[in-house]
């Protein structure tokens, strides 16, 4: 297919929310006060996060495996997926009763993997290699030329694509207002292009507003480039979005229907995760928090305005909390790493902490670095502060008392290396 002839029916995208019908529900679109009072807007989430698999996924995978005829069911299908996606086609298969294959990257957290199991019983096979999507694609993608079967792709096809258009013929049949903008995650492109395709036939003036994490921001460096680059390497954490190569299609429907892409930093993505929680308890994955993170962003822009935000999904590994809110803190300035070479005398840790900490300040990670004579070397200490201003009351305090040390934060390579 020629990527730049292609654009989405309309007539295809309602052909996709009848074919969806047989097993799906529409999800909620709820006003949320918090955060609409935060903003001075009207915010409404549309709730992907609860949708049957946790995800949007399902809609343009079950759409694509719908469509096959009985010789390519006969076949069975194979995917590549960090997660959502697997889960979808995993569901399909188990719901179609066709035989699936589903490739995922090693570092899958262990909860989407176990969904997939759940979601596919003895329909599906799941096969772990590589460290990222595009490893674990490639190896689908050469399982198909093999054996024969055929490849569900997670974003680059029509089928997909309209699949998850499903999501704003939702949110327009139930909106009575016009909508001002929309925020969609972005990880191979697949549901921006199939939203962004509907309202640009619907409702034109709205704008579309991709959000992308800053470690992954494939989408972004493709529109500026002009043309789909591949990025060196991507930041795994936010791993439903963590893509190193768009789609051909997607690239070509995003510079259509888009109006801007944003890059979220990760720790950004982590503090949004946890308010959410702690002021509505909605649970979301990562890539499910992009939409919400955005909106800092867009403050000004969005002041009294009507705004939809697609929450993607909820497939979060409760394992992964702790490391969340680590990169929160440190998103936020609240959590701070120092190598401290003690002079070489009794009570100087009784001293640092003494003379140095103030009052709110708590010592959240104490280690030497040698195996022997520990109090004689360099020891790598974790300092929560309650406020980002009391960290430059900190460093004076170091200063002034003579402590010898070294600021980790702000070294990147010695951050991963340590820390």
């Amino acid at each position: 297919m020629d990527s730049k002839k292609y654009f989405p029916a309309l007539s295809d995208v309602m052909k996709a929310e009848h074919t969806l019908s047989e097993i799906l529900e529409p999800t909620p679109l709820q006003h949320n006060r918090t955060l609409s009072d935060c903003y001075d807007a009207d915010v409404l989430l549309k709730r992907e996060d609860l949708q049957m698999v946790r995800s949007y996924k399902i809609r343009g995978a079950y759409n694509k495996i719908r469509s096959l005829d009985p010789q390519q069911a006969q076949r069975g299908v194979v995917c590549a997926s960090a997660g959502n996606h697997a889960q979808g086609v995993a569901y399909s298969c188990s719901k179609l009763g066709i035989r699936g294959r589903i490739f995922m990257p090693v570092t899958t957290p262990k909860q989407k993997r176990d969904q997939v199991r759940m979601f596919g019983g003895d329909h599906v096979e799941i096969v772990l290699v590589g460290d990222t999507f595009d490893a674990a694609n490639q190896e689908a993608i050469a399982q198909c030329e093999r054996d024969g079967m055929v490849f569900i792709p997670p974003f680059d096809d029509p089928k997909i694509i309209e699949g998850q258009g499903t999501v704003a013929l939702e949110v327009l049949q139930e909106v009575k207002e016009s909508i001002d903008y929309v925020f969609v995650p972005v990880g191979g492109g697949g549901l921006i292009s199939g939203v962004g395709s509907v309202f640009r036939h619907m409702s034109p003036s709205t704008k579309i507003i991709g959000v992308e994490p800053a470690g992954a921001a494939g989408m972004k460096a493709s529109l500026a480039a002009g043309h789909v680059v591949t990025l060196d390497e991507v930041n795994k954490f936010v791993d439903g979005a963590a893509v190193q190569t768009v789609g051909q299609l997607t690239f070509s429907l995003c510079r259509q229907v888009c109006d801007d892409i944003i890059a979220v930093p990760e720790g950004k993505v982590c503090t949004t995760i946890l308010r959410l929680y702690n002021s509505d308890a909605i649970v979301v994955e990562p890539a499910g928090a992009l939409s919400i993170a955005a909106l800092d962003f867009y403050k000004d822009k969005i002041k009294g305005k009507n705004v939809v935000c697609i929450v993607s999904g909820s497939n979060n590994d409760i394992t992964r909390m702790e490391e969340i809110k680590g990169r929160s803190l440190l998103y936020e300035g609240l959590k701070h790493y120092f190598i401290v070479n003690f002079p070489q005398r009794s009570g100087a840790l009784k001293s640092f902490v003494t003379d140095v900490l103030g009052p709110t300040d708590d010592i959240t990670f104490f280690e030497y670095k040698k195996k022997t004579a520990r109090e004689k070397g360099p020891a790598l200490i974790g300092i929560e502060v309650q406020h980002p201003e009391d960290f430059h009351a900190l460093v004076e305090r170091m200063d002034r008392q003579g402590i010898v040390y070294q600021y980790v934060n702000d070294n990147p390579s010695l951050f991963e290396l340590l820390i």
